[in-house]
C-alpha cells in the first residue's frame, strides 16, 4: 500500500510517524533491549486512547502503520488477536488511564539509566546542564515489585500524579519519561541518558563532585524548559537523517 493510502486509511498518521521515528532512532543510539521496552502516545483528548508498539517487535522494524492503537479502558484488550504485551499493558495503559498529562510516555532499560537506577542512592546530583535539566523534576521508585503488570503499573502512575514530574528513575528496573509529544519525550530521554552518563563517568574518577546550588540548579532547568524548539529541531533532524537514508520508518 503506498503512503498516501496509508495516510488515507489509518487514523493519526503524523503521530504515528513522529513516534516510530523516536523508535528507529532509539535503536541505533543503542538505548533499546532486544524486542522489550516500549514507548506509547495518547492520541484522544482525555489521553486514555494511545498508540504503542507491537509486542514482541524490534525497534529497528517499527513502522508508522504497525504501531497499535489501544484504550486504556478496555478490559478485553489482552484477550484480543494483536494483544499488547502484558507488560507493557499493565504499565502505559496504567499511566494514560491516570495521567492525562502524560501524552507521551517512553521507557526503556538504557545502559547508563538503568546504571543510575541500580544505585543504592539513585538521586541525580545537578553536577554540570544536562543533570541540572532534571533538578527538581524526576521521582525515584524505590519499590521495585517485579514486572509491571497491573498492579505495579498502578503504583507507578501513582508516582506521576504531580505534572512537574517528568522523569522516573526506576529502582532496579530502568527509566520512563513523559512529555506532551514524541519530540517532547524523546529528546528528555535522550537527555536523561547523557546526564546519567555523565555522572557514573563522574563517580567512577573518586574525586569530589562540583555540585550546583539549588538556586543555580533550578535556574538552570527553567532556562532549558524554557528554551523555545529544541526538541522539535531534533526529531525533525531525526527524521531527515532517516528519510535521507530511505527508511521506511514512515511507511
Amino acid at each position: 500500500m503506498s503512503v498516501t493510502k496509508l495516510k488515507t486509511n489509518i487514523g493519526h498518521w503524523q503521530e504515528r510517524v513522529d513516534l516510530a521515528a523516536t523508535f528507529r532512532w532509539t535503536e541505533r543510539l543503542n538505548m533499546h533491549e532486544a524486542v522489550a521496552n516500549h514507548f506509547s502516545l495518547a492520541v484522544n483528548d482525555d489521553g486514555t486512547q494511545f498508540l504503542m508498539n507491537a509486542n514482541q517487535m524490534h525497534f529497528s522494524r517499527i513502522t508508522a502503520s504497525n504501531l497499535l492503537l489501544l484504550d486504556a479502558n478496555d478490559p478485553t484488550t489482552l484477550s484480543g488477536p494483536d494483544a499488547p504485551d502484558p507488560t507493557a499493558w499493565g504499565l502505559h495503559g496504567s499511566i494514560h488511564r491516570a495521567c492525562p498529562h502524560a501524552r507521551c510516555v517512553m521507557h526503556v532499560h538504557s545502559i547508563h539509566a538503568t546504571v543510575l537506577a541500580s544505585l543504592a542512592d539513585s538521586t541525580l546530583p545537578p553536577i554540570d546542564q544536562n543533570t541540572a535539566t532534571f533538578f527538581g523534576r524526576y521521582v525515584v521508585d524505590d519499590n521495585y515489585g517485579g514486572l509491571a503488570f497491573e498492579e505495579e503499573g498502578t503504583r507507578c502512575a501513582a508516582m506521576l500524579a504531580n505534572p512537574k514530574i517528568k522523569v522516573m528513575i526506576m529502582g532496579n528496573h530502568g527509566v520512563l519519561v513523559i512529555g506532551r509529544d514524541p519530540a517532547e519525550a524523546f529528546n528528555r530521554l535522550y537527555y536523561f541518558e547523557r546526564a546519567a552518563e555523565t555522572y557514573i563517568r563522574a563517580l567512577q574518577t573518586g574525586r569530589p563532585l562540583r555540585v550546583l546550588s539549588d538556586e543555580i540548579a533550578e535556574k538552570t532547568a527553567q532556562e532549558i524548559e524554557d528554551y523555545p524548539g529544541q526538541a522539535e529541531a531534533h526529531l525533525r533532524e531525526i527524521k531527515a537523517i532517516l528519510d535521507a537514508e530511505g527508511s521506511t520508518y514512515a511507511s
